[in-house]
């Protein structure tokens, strides 16, 4: 019998009510042990709000705005019910349950045509998520919502909450990736390690917990890297400064150039050549000048390189970050853009090279690797020293060609995906810098009155996975990023009271501050002083922000400088 997509909510329900982690881990693990060979890799991804494999370029394209006007409807609710709801749960899905269960949502027996039984399964919600991924073209939103909308009338209460939470990627009940890894690794008897490493190859958790439940150890142990299927990258902490990176490298780095770019991965095999952002998002179609110089020059018939595209002006020095992330953007006429805003290509290591993978070899064998086959491509400025007076000139040159500042890499580093540590170290010009997610806005007074201009910042809880406000600013951007930013808010909106939009947590900013002061004004407990923002991150993802941990970190170090003094 196919398991009942209710199975997942209770499941959902239970774990969010856990506190304690391995509690968490083993209901999980004995839920997919139970599981049907076809529900295990969906199950899975479900139960931490994915629905498709990282690699995958299917999207809904279903905004916030969307999913509450399709509740809205079926729940026959006033704009003020919705507020109502929205406001006493602070979560969409909640507040549609909320709203289903005060109201009698028809269920119409002609939306059974395409499900198996009366009750929805696991397979009916993942089938019709799917099918309203596939549709493209004119019309195509308005199909989406029929479906959505079948779906959710069909759906009880407590299903169209983990629905909902599942298709906005908010499932806040303290499971993420990194626990299901263990819950795979318990219900199939496999180390964590080699669960992680699969996973970290083939970027598909629910594969992973199918092969390692179905196959078992010597198939688990087999997973190879795909060509095509991008890996998450390596991640950096932020150093206090160049004495501080050269300390915590064993007093010998390598600095290379921070360049103020886009970072992309770049898979080729022969002619074919696939380019990737740090979200993992396919930007192909974006960089033909890119692809060509990859197809030209890179001397090797199998690779996956990383780099750093930037937009460069007529001094050949680097434009606005801006700038370039019109190159990323879906773009119509791609030749008049090329001309307009050309670009550059830095490389900086090599994962994988003529069938081998290289990731666990340290840093210097990667790029000796990478020397080897850049041809005419440009390499990013480097230099290995243990002299702190020689990485403070490198860092000086950097900036006065218009860079960030640097990147200092141990020497015996391998390469490890989705993770951030200090074997990567980011130094910039201003220290106090934060990586923050806006959660919502307030609309602006006066010239600013159109726009959506004092925003709420915050960092995430790794224990809870919510993201807690850390500030607000309304400096530091122009009037078009105002403009435009205002648009994207928009798009993302859930719920709004009085001049205060509530948004998705999707938008990354890069926020300046002078320091991090204790408040019991914001549930985090910490407040930003005169915080400003420096840079919208749209390459960046909410997952790559920074932490509640990184924020105590600030603290605790200025707090320990005061102390001193």
């Amino acid at each position: 019998m196919p398991v009942k997509f209710i199975e997942i909510t209770d499941l959902c329900e239970k774990i969010a009510k856990i506190t304690e982690r391995n509690a968490k881990i083993t209901l999980v693990s004995n839920f997919i042990k139970s599981l049907d060979s076809n529900e295990i890799d969906i199950s899975v991804r479900l139960i931490i709000g994915k629905i498709f494999p990282d690699w995958s370029d299917f999207t809904l394209d279903l905004s916030w705005v969307t999913v509450i006007k399709i509740i809205k409807k079926i729940t026959k609710s006033s704009n003020k019910e919705i507020l109502e709801a929205f406001s006493k749960t602070g979560d969409p899905g909640e507040m549609a349950k909320v709203l289903m269960e005060r109201k009698n949502v028809i269920k119409q027996a002609t939306l059974l045509a395409d499900y198996h039984t009366k009750e929805l399964t696991i397979i009916d919600v993942y089938n019709a998520l799917e099918k309203i991924a596939k549709i493209k073209g004119e019309g195509s939103r308005k199909r989406k919502m029929i479906i959505l909308e079948n779906l959710l009338r069909l759906a009880k209460p407590i299903e169209a909450k983990y629905i909902i939470k599942i298709i906005l990627g908010e499932m806040r009940h303290g499971f993420n990736e990194g626990l299901m890894e263990e819950a795979i690794a318990k219900a199939s008897r496999v180390p964590i390690k080699l669960v992680r490493r699969a996973n970290m190859l083939i970027g598909d958790i629910g594969e992973v917990a199918k092969i390692a439940l179905t196959k078992g150890y010597d198939e688990l142990k087999s997973v190879k890297m795909r060509l095509f299927h991008p890996i998450k990258p390596m991640l950096a902490q932020q150093a206090e400064s160049i004495k501080d990176a050269l300390r915590e490298h064993g007093g010998k780095s390598a600095f290379e150039f921070k360049l103020d770019g886009a970072r992309v991965q770049i898979h080729k095999k022969g002619e074919k050549v696939m380019i990737f952002s740090r979200r993992l998002t396919n930007v192909t179609e974006s960089l033909p000048d890119i692809v060509e110089l990859i197809k030209r020059e890179l001397k090797a018939d199998e690779a996956i390189v990383e780099g750093e595209v930037i937009a460069v002006g007529e001094n050949k020095k680097p434009l606005p970050f801006q700038f370039l992330m019109r190159r990323f953007k879906r773009i119509r006429d791609i030749s008049r853009v090329v001309r307009e805003i050309p670009v550059e290509l830095h490389l900086f290591d090599c994962l994988y090279l003529n069938g081998e993978l290289l990731i666990d070899l340290p840093y210097t064998k990667r790029w000796s690797n990478l020397v080897k086959i850049h041809g005419e491509i440009k390499l990013v400025p480097r230099l290995i020293t243990s002299s702190a007076e020689k990485a403070q000139k490198f860092f000086e040159l950097a900036r006065k060609e218009g860079h960030e500042g640097l990147m200092a890499k141990k020497l015996d580093s391998e390469y490890s995906p989705g993770t951030r540590g200090k074997k990567w170290l980011k130094i910039k010009e201003t220290l106090s810098t934060l990586d923050l997610v806006i959660v919502a806005a307030d609309w602006g007074y006066g010239r600013r009155r159109n726009w959506l201009s004092d925003y709420y910042l915050a960092a995430k809880d790794k224990d809870t996975g919510e993201f807690n406000i850390v500030g607000k600013t309304f400096k530091g951007l122009t009037d078009e990023e105002f403009e435009e930013i205002t648009q994207k808010l928009l798009e993302l909106k859930i719920g709004e009271k009085g001049r205060t939009i509530f948004v998705k947590p999707e938008i990354v900013v890069e926020v300046v501050f002078d320091e991090i002061q204790k408040s019991p004004k914001y549930k985090s407990g910490f407040a930003l002083r005169f915080a400003r923002i420096t840079k919208i991150r749209y390459d960046k993802s909410p997952e790559e922000a920074d932490t509640l941990d990184r924020i105590k970190e600030i603290y605790i170090k200025q707090f320990e400088s005061k102390a001193k003094k």
